[in-house]
């Protein structure tokens, strides 16, 4: 892309005196024309750069301007790398990682071994999941409609989006975008889509009528309130999910945990994962229809 190349030619100038448009065409793996083009954009964006002719030639940034050559510090470059590296763990492939090397040339201690942090945004299932975010970015990137089967609880439909957003939220992608069929802004939970296609038409960008995190609230409306006492051996699993202030252990030696959840169906689906280690205290009513639910299961083992 475009906009990987200006950055990484931007940070090689800022970290060596002078480079040729052969050697940056070479890294680059374009020509030199492209190289040259690519200078003069620098240009208009407000870079102060200057080429030289000659055997001493070359292309650099003017010499009263590089009072700071770096334009960011190595902790701050560190944490740009660690963001690229991230994106790569979701196609399981190298695609950010020529970005890396282009922007940490001639300084290695950038991608030192003295970095204590290792993001992973791949799922179990990243080999399905990973073609469908390429097939979004480039939908994004060129603001074309994509077409998917979708599935939720009320059924399977087939709709027509404007992606505007990948989001990485609560273990999950999603894609925030403007559906044609509800005529609003909606997330689109990336893994429960199908037969995804990314159309030729493409569509004039919409002023955003929403922040994300309103669409989000909107996702994961609270809707349940419950009290359930868990077995003491899945504390651990409860310090992964429940603020640990929320865990009240209680006289019968059970940790209690008052908490809300957005939808009946997925609140019974996540507390059978418990087996027999978790009860519905209350309400009353949801008591007795997760009992319903746990007899239709074990129904269906004594046909």
């Amino acid at each position: 892309m475009k906009i990987d190349r200006l950055i990484g030619i931007l940070s090689i100038l800022l970290q060596q005196e002078k480079v040729t448009s052969p050697v940056l065409a070479k890294k680059f793996e374009v020509s030199r024309r492209t190289i040259h083009r690519d200078v003069e954009d620098l240009c208009k964006a407000g870079i102060p750069i200057v080429t030289k002719q000659g055997t001493d030639g070359g292309i650099a940034i003017m010499d009263g301007y590089k009072i700071d050559r770096t334009l960011l510090t190595t902790a701050e470059m560190q944490a740009v790398l660690k963001g690229l590296q991230s994106l790569d763990s979701i196609s399981g492939g190298n695609k950010y990682q020529t970005l890396m090397d282009k922007l940490s040339v001639n300084n290695s201690d950038i991608l030192s071994t003295n970095n204590h942090i290792l993001i992973d945004l791949s799922s179990w299932n990243t080999k399905s999941l990973a073609p469908k975010i390429e097939l979004f970015q480039g939908a994004i990137e060129g603001h074309k409609l994509v077409s998917i089967r979708y599935f939720s609880p009320g059924g399977d439909s087939e709709r027509t989006i404007e992606p505007y957003l990948l989001l990485f939220r609560w273990h999950s992608w999603y894609i925030w975008g403007y559906c044609r069929l509800r005529e609003e802004f909606r997330l689109f939970k990336i893994g429960r889509m199908d037969e995804i296609k990314v159309l030729r038409e493409q569509f004039e960008p919409r002023k955003v009528e929403e922040p994300v995190d309103s669409q989000m609230e909107t996702f994961y409306q609270e809707s349940l309130r419950i009290t359930a006492a868990f077995d003491h051996s899945v504390k651990w699993r409860l310090m992964e999910e429940f603020d640990l202030k929320k865990l009240k252990l209680g006289e019968d030696g059970r940790i209690y945990i008052e908490f809300v959840w957005w939808d009946k169906e997925a609140l019974f689906g996540y507390l059978l994962g418990f087996m027999d280690k978790v009860q519905i205290i209350k309400p009353e009513e949801l008591r007795e229809e997760f009992l319903a639910v746990v007899l239709r299961v074990a129904g269906k083992y004594k046909e």
